[in-house]
């Protein structure tokens, strides 16, 4: 059952970021449209016009912001048009969902203590945009995922929280790959409702 329009409109309003697939943006609609989190999901801002996450969102009437970095002088100029869109939609949080962009001063400062992102390994170790791999091999037996605030390093922002597994002796990295994104999908849900619920 859907709640009226003007409860609706009272709701905290979420922008998502991501540039790729979309799994962890579509296990946050799906929270959000069963009323797991209460909020609206205002918009869904992608960097990369042609990923799947577009569709996703397109199937659940959700507003896409698309833009090519290529086309602005500099990270300053795109990130002042983000923040020029994101203030009109009244964002009070973003959530970054497989967006493969550092984060600039001019969107940190605008919403401060109010960007947060998902990391697939146990951070502070494995950091980057192979942090799966690179605790593969290395041979940890220890995996996880962890929730952060977004600062101007990369992920080492405040940790909010981590949820962790150990490896068995015959799984590949595949198979960790695959436990680790079904822990995303229900942990950044939790995590978002919590941050809304403060």
């Amino acid at each position: 059952m859907n709640k009226p329009a003007s409860a609706t409109n009272n709701l905290p309003k979420i922008a998502i970021f991501a540039s790729g697939f979309g799994s962890n943006f579509e296990a946050i609609v799906n929270a959000v449209e069963n009323h797991e989190i209460e909020a609206t999901i205002a918009c869904l801002v992608v960097d990369k016009p042609d990923c799947f996450a577009v569709q996703r969102a397109i199937n659940h009437n959700i507003k896409v912001i698309s833009f090519n970095p290529k086309d602005f002088e500099s990270k300053m100029h795109y990130e002042s048009m983000l923040v020029e869109k994101l203030l009109a939609e009244n964002i009070q949080l973003i959530v970054l969902a497989g967006y493969m962009r550092i984060i600039g001063d001019t969107l940190l400062q605008s919403f401060h203590k109010k960007i947060i992102n998902i990391h697939p390994a146990l951070l502070p170790a494995f950091p980057g945009k192979h942090g799966i791999t690179d605790a593969y091999n290395y041979g940890v037996k220890v995996f996880g995922v962890t929730v952060h605030f977004v600062d101007n390093g990369i992920d080492t922002g405040e940790i909010i929280d981590q949820e962790a597994f150990k490896m068995k002796d015959n799984q590949s990295i595949d198979d960790v790959e695959t436990q680790i994104h079904t822990i995303e999908h229900r942990l950044y849900p939790r995590v978002i409702k919590q941050l809304l619920s403060k």
